[in-house]
């Protein structure tokens, strides 16, 4: 088994009496990209806070490489990169006087290993510029290669994509990607934005009101995606009352004036010969699939935004 770069074990957060993170306890192996995903509020970013000690545990442990952060806090902290909220930046120096100035922090970080990093994320292009001039998507990427100048074992990034557009989300997940495979460092990734995990992530870990709803395989949620028929009658009351005879009520759902039934598109002939033969007009059939979404909004109770 892949040793845990991470390891939450009962970590609570209470201010004022009130729990704003409820017992949360998972692992990260290594050259993961894991994905807390919760609405606005739900707990994910005192979650990370307290991971990198920026606000301290009232309960629990987090162990980054077997190492407690509690009792040892800076060792813990070499192997950890982060970006919480947005990265600190000089904008008036260029791109690479800032990974320079942030190496001087990290013992062993040679002019190589900037230049590897540059061009890990590529950056080749434009390091010499000032910051300033960079866009959002760009200072981002800077971020990240400041993140990862020293070889963390682990990369914890709060709300990444937040003011990017689709190209520039779209380049951060490939680098993440490129980062995993040829770094092999563990990625954990917040958002409140399922659209965005859903293509970023390995595993999700679903929280709510500060608790833990679920971690998902994205992989094996694809892989259980339910199939239905969707039905459009001229009679849609009468056309449920038949075909309760030969699908259990369970799987029928009355839909506004849509009828579902969870079955698989080889049932469209049966069901079309059945209703035509009973002189319900057919105005619409059609196979369809629970997205991820749907699943997801389940299990939060509606809440999650995507």
């Amino acid at each position: 088994m892949t040793e845990a770069v991470l390891q939450l074990r009962n970590v609570t957060k209470s201010i004022g009496g009130r729990k704003i993170v409820d017992d949360l306890s998972f692992d990260i192996p290594a050259g993961e990209v894991f994905g807390f995903l919760g609405p606005n509020g739900a707990g994910k970013t005192t979650t990370i806070r307290m991971i990198v000690g920026l606000i301290s545990m009232s309960k629990g442990e987090a162990l980054i490489k077997g190492i407690s952060v509690r009792e040892h806090f800076e060792l813990a902290m070499t192997h950890v990169g982060a970006i919480v909220e947005n990265p600190e930046l000089y904008k008036f120096l260029t791109g690479y006087q800032n990974l320079v100035h942030f190496a001087r922090r990290h013992k062993g970080v040679t002019k190589e290993r900037i230049n590897e990093v540059v061009k890990l994320l590529g950056l080749q292009n434009r390091i010499h510029e000032k910051v300033k001039r960079y866009s959002l998507g760009m200072r981002q990427r800077l971020g990240v290669a400041q993140a990862i100048l020293h070889r963390p074992s682990l990369l914890i990034l709060d709300e990444p994509t937040n003011g990017l557009d689709p190209a520039g989300i779209r380049e951060l997940r490939d680098y993440l990607r490129k980062l995993t495979r040829e770094e092999g460092i563990s990625v954990i990734v917040s958002s409140h934005l399922l659209s965005e995990m859903e293509l970023m992530c390995d595993r999700v870990a679903i929280i709510q009101a500060g608790k833990l709803v679920d971690i998902r395989s994205l992989q094996e949620a694809r892989n259980s995606i339910q199939s239905k028929i969707v039905i459009e009658a001229g009679d849609i009351l009468a056309a449920r009352e038949l075909l309760s005879a030969i699908f259990d009520a369970s799987r029928i759902t009355l839909n506004g004036h849509l009828l579902e039934i969870a079955a698989d598109k080889a049932a469209i002939p049966d069901i079309t010969r059945l209703l035509v033969s009973s002189e319900i007009d057919v105005l619409g059939i059609q196979a369809a699939q629970k997205s991820l979404e749907e699943q997801f909004l389940e299990m939060t109770g509606g809440e999650m935004i995507v």
